[in-house]
């Protein structure tokens, strides 16, 4: 038998060692994750969590969402990219496996190690992250609150109740009427987006009995801040749109990273990578 056939029967054997490396994966995912939570907190650092709440001066709502749409999209190249890059070059090295294959698993163990850091990175980094993501819809809907557990509600009823006579005001115990009041405009925007006729008719009767105005100012008011109301919570729901489909795009891209780094890696490991000819096989040489 010549040593030619003996070559091609020894490529139809398939390999006994498993396909997947689970221990180069999870490393892979491991450093994944370990950098993401780095450049998040970099990124906080940078200023992609804070929106300033003035207007002309630092950085705007729109800026922000995209700045930090793109940070999203720099943050799961280099990760990923370093994660698949690892799972690629210290996966266990296979004998007798076509090129096309060994390739294969190479994308296929890039891959995995993305699933895996986005699966546990979903978990661990959810804190982080959402931090990051809610800068934005915060900055839409508030310029700064005196306590952190009021109600994003308690600003415009405040602008209702005010009155034209702040020392008459004063005497008044109105924090019944307030609590009363939030407790109205959230169900009512939380359930149907605005007020129905009942309920802004009676809104109307508290503002002119707490104000002084006349009922058709009582009214007015009441319908320009409904008005700002649905405005703020309209912007506030585009921005989470928005800041969604960064998020899925950068997944995405941090897929795709993934796979070419490992294919990559495991290249440079097996000393096939930038090679004219591998052969019928990848170790055939």
């Amino acid at each position: 038998m010549s040593p030619q056939s003996v070559r091609t029967e020894s490529e139809l054997v398939e390999p006994t060692i498993a396909g997947v490396s689970w221990a180069a994966v999870l490393a892979g995912a491991a450093a994944s994750c370990a950098l993401t939570l780095l450049l998040l907190s970099f990124g906080a650092g940078l200023g992609f969590a804070v929106v300033s709440p003035w207007a002309g001066s630092g950085v705007s709502s729109t800026t922000f969402e995209i700045g930090t749409g793109l940070y999203f999209i720099v943050m799961a190249m280099v990760s990923s990219a370093v994660g698949g890059y690892l799972a690629g070059r210290l996966r266990t090295k296979w004998t007798g496996i076509h090129t096309g294959e060994v390739q294969f698993r190479d994308t296929a163990h890039g891959f995995l190690a993305w699933a895996v850091a986005s699966v546990f990175g979903a978990m661990v980094l959810a804190s982080p992250a959402g931090s990051l993501i809610g800068g934005a819809a915060s900055g839409t809907t508030a310029a700064a609150t005196s306590s952190a557990q009021s109600s994003p509600m308690d600003g415009y009823v405040d602008t209702l109740l005010r009155s034209d006579n702040p020392s008459a005001q004063a005497q008044q115990d109105s924090s019944d009427t307030h609590a009363q009041m939030v407790r109205l405009f959230t169900t009512s925007f939380r359930k149907d987006g605005g007020l129905d006729p009942a309920d802004r008719a009676y809104v109307a009767k508290v503002v002119s009995a707490r104000t002084g105005l006349s009922q058709g100012d009582a009214e007015k008011r009441v319908n320009d801040v409904s008005n700002q109301v649905k405005a703020d919570l309209d912007r506030a729901r585009k921005t989470a749109m928005q800041l969604a489909i960064w998020l899925t795009l950068s997944l995405f891209i941090g897929a795709f990273s993934a796979a070419a780094a490992a294919m990559e890696g495991g290249g440079l490991r097996d000393g096939t990578w930038g090679k004219k000819s591998y052969g019928k096989t990848a170790f055939n040489r």
